[in-house]
């Protein structure tokens, strides 16, 4: 048998390609949308792509498993369980509870595991050639290591009302069910830690039934419905706004991009003529070039690993958009946007091209810690502005400090008082840089930024409320 994991850092997302080399054909599981990666893999084993799977409709990346099946012609497997509502809208092979799948000497077992969708399956693998018991599990958002994927999404993103206590209730009874599989299995899901899926996600990439039954929490609840559908709502994390579209468009047909697209660079002119029409420019340099100098009314959002998940905060689908990044680093960031749909790319403008820019360049005031506690400790007309996460902001505080989260802080303005000086801070800065850009393109001035943040915070010794 053939196996290899691919992991998607940036989104911390998990897919595989699973091969039997007797055979040369292979199964993709969860395929990202930049396929390059999967048709070398192929090519290099010898194994010829001839299924394709999904787990779930996903919520959080645009699966690419239509434009892998363009380009390799193979078949997809994809779930009908859930009822009408939650049926791809597209042609492919509809998989059922009891389903099995053959790749040459390989075969699949589909178990249908509700909760985090109503569609949601998992896959048993049994490698024959080797033993007729099952080794491998893939689950998708179903189990994760140390964690089980959220029954809230599709609230809380795609705004279908009162589906989370059901989708609870899904849960529990599907994780009985699979807690009766061998503990010998392995155990592969589609997210690790880092993914808005769920709220305490493992950092290693894989586990076994019997390790999740001793370490999981959810296999703890084996006599307490209510308290395990309790537990399982409590502290998830936001939703990222573009969660709701890429539930959509993994669903129905929809344009393909079967190759990473290359994008131009824009002269002076163009970027000039474009920001006068409103389009957005975010730069992507790290937060402390972007503080130094930046041009002005742009957005920052650091190209690091979290790129893509703050972009589908603050770019819709329907407008274009350009990226302020190193020529070098252009295929990168056009993969990670690739990954969420995000393709309205108008161009690209090199950071030293902005720079030379007359009057259009400014910087943001930072305040450090001891200036920080000196306006707190003498009163002055200040505003505290923290953009961390709920939970972050719950579990310790700066002493008065409003919270309004950076992915709704556009939907929530009225909260920053312009009359007063507004102090922001997050963790560590990078996050109080972003919402400092987009305050001040929405016309704020008096703003300063304590890029320390909590971090440096706490190691000072200063108060913390809860």
């Amino acid at each position: 048998m053939f196996f290899q994991h691919i992991y998607d850092t940036t989104l911390a997302q998990g897919s595989y390609i699973i091969g039997c080399q007797a055979a040369r054909k292979a199964m993709v599981i969860d395929p990202q949308r930049d396929i390059d990666i999967y048709l070398k893999v192929a090519k290099d084993n010898n194994l010829e792509i001839t299924h394709i799977a999904e787990t779930h409709i996903h919520a959080d990346y645009l699966c690419g498993s239509r434009e892998l099946a363009a380009v390799t012609g193979a078949t997809m497997y994809l779930s009908d369980e859930g009822g009408p509502d939650w049926q791809y809208e597209f042609e492919h092979h509809g998989l059922k509870d009891g389903d099995i799948i053959k790749v040459g000497n390989l075969s699949f077992e589909v178990l249908h595991t509700p909760g985090h969708t109503p569609e949601s399956i998992s896959f048993l693998l049994t490698d024959h050639p080797a033993s007729d018991e099952p080794v491998m599990v893939f689950t998708g958002d179903f189990v994760f290591v140390g964690d089980i994927g959220r029954p809230d999404l599709l609230e809380k993103a795609a705004g279908i009302q009162g589906t989370k206590e059901e989708g609870a209730r899904q849960m529990y009874k599907s994780i009985q069910r699979f807690s009766k599989l061998p503990d010998h299995v392995q155990l592969w899901p589609a997210h690790g830690a880092g993914s808005a899926c769920g709220k305490s996600l493992g950092a290693v990439a894989s586990s076994t039934i019997g390790y999740e039954k001793i370490a999981n929490w959810a296999f703890r609840f084996a006599d307490d419905e209510q308290g395990f559908i309790d537990y399982l709502l409590t502290d998830q994390p936001e939703p990222p706004k573009y969660f709701a579209v890429m539930k959509h468009l993994n669903k129905v047909k929809r344009p393909l991009l079967v190759e990473v697209p290359k994008h131009p660079n824009l002269t002076e002119v163009e970027l000039i003529q474009a920001m006068d029409k409103g389009i957005k420019v975010i730069d992507t340099r790290e937060m402390e070039d972007f503080n130094l100098v930046h041009l002005r009314n742009t957005i920052n959002i650091p190209g690091n690993k979290s790129f893509a998940t703050w972009m589908g905060w603050f770019v819709n689908y329907q407008e274009q958009f350009i990226l302020i990044a190193e020529d070098d680093k252009k295929e990168d960031l056009t993969r990670k946007l690739m990954r969420i749909g995000l393709d309205n790319i108008l161009g690209f403008v090199h950071p030293g091209a902005t720079i030379m820019m007359e009057g259009g360049m400014t910087s943001f005031e930072q305040i450090d810690a001891e200036n920080f506690k000196k306006k707190i400790k003498d009163q002055e007309d200040i505003q505290i502005v923290d953009v961390r996460a709920a939970t972050e902001y719950e579990a310790g505080h700066i002493p008065g400090a409003d919270h309004v989260f950076l992915g709704t802080l556009l939907e929530n303005l009225n909260k920053v008082d312009k009359d007063k000086e507004v102090i922001i801070h997050c963790q560590s800065g990078m996050r109080s840089t972003i919402a400092h850009s987009l305050l001040a393109r929405a016309g704020f001035h008096n703003i300063t930024n304590y890029t320390g943040g909590m971090s440096e915070w706490k190691q000072l010794g200063n108060e913390v409320v809860k």
